[in-house]
C-alpha cells in the first residue's frame, strides 16, 4: 500500500509539471518574442525636449505663411512709395542732408560696434560647439549650438551674396537725397552707365536679424527660451538697421528683406535638423540601452 500511494502521489506531480509546462511555455515564448521585438523597435536618436516640434501644417502656418505674407504686404507697401516717403522724412529731419552718416553714435558704435559684438557672438557659439563636440554630455546642447552658428552664417552669407546680385542703391547715393543717381527698382533694367551698387538687402542688419535664429536654437534645447531668443534676434535687427536709415545707408524695404531671408534659411535649416534628430535608430538585439 505505501508503494502505491508513492506511487500515485509520483504520478500526480509529474501530471502537474506537464500541465505548468504546456500551459506556460507558449505564454513565456511570446512574452520573450515581444521582448525582443521591443528591444529591436526604433528608438529616438536623441530626448527630445516636450514642444511641437513637427512640421505639421499649424507649424508651418504659423512659422512659414503667416511671415511670408506679412512680410509680402509690408514690402509691397514700402516699394510703392513708403520708403521714399519714411526716407524722405529722416531727411528732413537732418536738415536735408545726412546728418547722422559719420555720427560716433551711427558710423563707429553702431555700424562698426554692432558688427564686431555679432561677429564675437557667433565665434562664442562655434568656440562652446567646439567644445560640446570634444567633450560636452549635452547632445541636445550639441546639435543646437551647431545648428546656430551654421544659421548664422548662412544668413549673413546669403544677404551678402544677394546684395552683390541685385545692383541697387544706397539712398545716399540716389539725387533725391544729395546724391547723382536715379533710382532703378530692384525689377527694372539697371543702365550701364552707372556703377555697381550693392544696398539690397540690408548687410548691416543681417548681422542682428540672422540671430533670429536663436528662436529655433531654444526649439532644439529649451523650448521656454524660444521667445526670448526671437526677441534678441528681432531687437538686435531693428537697431542695426535704424542706425543704417538714419545715416542714409538703406530704405526700410532693405531691412525686411533681409529680415525674411533670415527667417526662412533659419526655419529651414530647422526642419533639415529635427527631421534628423527625430529619425528613428534601429537598435540591433543585445545592444544597451
Amino acid at each position: 500500500m505505501i508503494e502505491s500511494a508513492t506511487h500515485s502521489r509520483f504520478n500526480q506531480r509529474r501530471t502537474g509539471l506537464r500541465f505548468f509546462s504546456d500551459s506556460m511555455l507558449p505564454s513565456m515564448a511570446a512574452d520573450s518574442q515581444m521582448a525582443l521585438t521591443m528591444h529591436r523597435t526604433a528608438v529616438p536618436a536623441y530626448p527630445l525636449p516636450r514642444v511641437r516640434q513637427t512640421a505639421g501644417s499649424g507649424f508651418t502656418a504659423r512659422h512659414l505663411w503667416l511671415p511670408l505674407i506679412a512680410a509680402s504686404l509690408l514690402s509691397s507697401v514700402l516699394v510703392l512709395g513708403g520708403d521714399q516717403w519714411i526716407a524722405d522724412r529722416i531727411f528732413a529731419l537732418e536738415g536735408h542732408q545726412w546728418l547722422l552718416r559719420e555720427a560716433w553714435m551711427t558710423s563707429t558704435l553702431m555700424h562698426k560696434g554692432g558688427k564686431w559684438l555679432s561677429v564675437a557672438a557667433t565665434l562664442t557659439a562655434l568656440m562652446l560647439c567646439l567644445y560640446q563636440w570634444r567633450r560636452g554630455k549635452d547632445r541636445r546642447l550639441r546639435w543646437a549650438l551647431s545648428y546656430l552658428v551654421l544659421a548664422i552664417a548662412l544668413g549673413t552669407g546669403a544677404v551678402s551674396l544677394l546684395k552683390s546680385l541685385t545692383h541697387m542703391d544706397c539712398p545716399w547715393d540716389l539725387v533725391r537725397y544729395g546724391g547723382e543717381r536715379p533710382f532703378v527698382g530692384l525689377l527694372q533694367a539697371r543702365p550701364a552707365v552707372l556703377p555697381a551698387a550693392a544696398c539690397f538687402p540690408a548687410g548691416q542688419a543681417s548681422a542682428g536679424y540672422a540671430w533670429v535664429s536663436l528662436y529655433f536654437f531654444a526649439l532644439l534645447w529649451r523650448p521656454a527660451w524660444r521667445w526670448r531668443g526671437l526677441a534678441i534676434g528681432l531687437l538686435a535687427g531693428m537697431a542695426l538697421g535704424l542706425a543704417q536709415q538714419l545715416r542714409g545707408a538703406h530704405f526700410m524695404s532693405h531691412d525686411v528683406a533681409t529680415l525674411i531671408v533670415c527667417w526662412l534659411l533659419s526655419l529651414g535649416l530647422y526642419a533639415l535638423l529635427n527631421g534628423y534628430l527625430r529619425r528613428p535608430l534601429a537598435r540591433p538585439a543585445g545592444a544597451r540601452a
